[in-house]
């Protein structure tokens, strides 16, 4: 893997070298570095390793996603900003079914280095809102689930945010105890 400031130095000399095709009359030598050179544009803002970490997750291979993203030793040198945010927000995912703290960690990262897509920025949200849940600060879950719901404009994410929802308003019912309550037992024995 490239640092980013590599790849852009790698485009800046095919570009070079595609111009001095065409000044040389090869047109399609000069068209073909040209293309070239895009390949490396597009993967300095979509890095090569999170694309295939995101290949991994499709198919549910949360060891080899993992694998790959423990590829990028240096984000802040290999990454841009949004992809930064990206790695946490991978991470965060892999990480939320053993450890809810440093999973909410990962999506505090990513929502405040950026995700370039609404529905990944309100999956972030969604994760944040479940991880506030469970943590008992039910406020900050009411509000994550709204944003995540606002920026859920596709509903891509519509039936697990249904579903926080129902389990929110479950548990904020207060429990009702059948029967009478001990104290009153109590009570009615030391009056006879």
């Amino acid at each position: 893997m490239f640092n980013k400031n590599i790849k852009l130095v790698i485009t800046v000399l095919i570009v070079a070298y595609a111009i001095y095709q065409f000044t040389e009359g090869y047109i399609g030598n000069g068209i073909m570095y040209i293309l070239l050179s895009t390949i490396f544009i597009f993967l300095y803002f979509k890095n090569e390793i999170i694309l295939l970490a995101f290949l991994r997750l499709r198919k549910q291979d949360f060891a080899g996603a993992k694998r790959w993203l423990d590829k990028i030793k240096n984000p802040k040198g290999s990454l841009v900003r949004k992809q930064q945010g990206y790695l946490n927000y991978l991470n965060g995912i892999m990480v939320s079914q053993t450890n809810m703290n440093e999973a909410e960690k990962y999506f505090k990262n990513a929502i405040n280095l950026g995700l370039s897509m609404d529905h990944d920025l309100a999956m972030a949200k969604l994760n944040l809102a479940g991880i506030a849940f469970s943590k008992k600060r039910k406020q900050e879950a009411q509000k994550l689930l709204t944003e995540a719901e606002k920026l859920d404009k596709r509903n891509m994410i519509a039936d697990q945010i249904k579903m926080m929802k129902q389990q929110m308003k479950k548990a904020s019912i207060p429990r009702q105890h059948y029967g009478q309550p001990t104290s009153s037992r109590q009570n009615r024995r030391s009056r006879r």
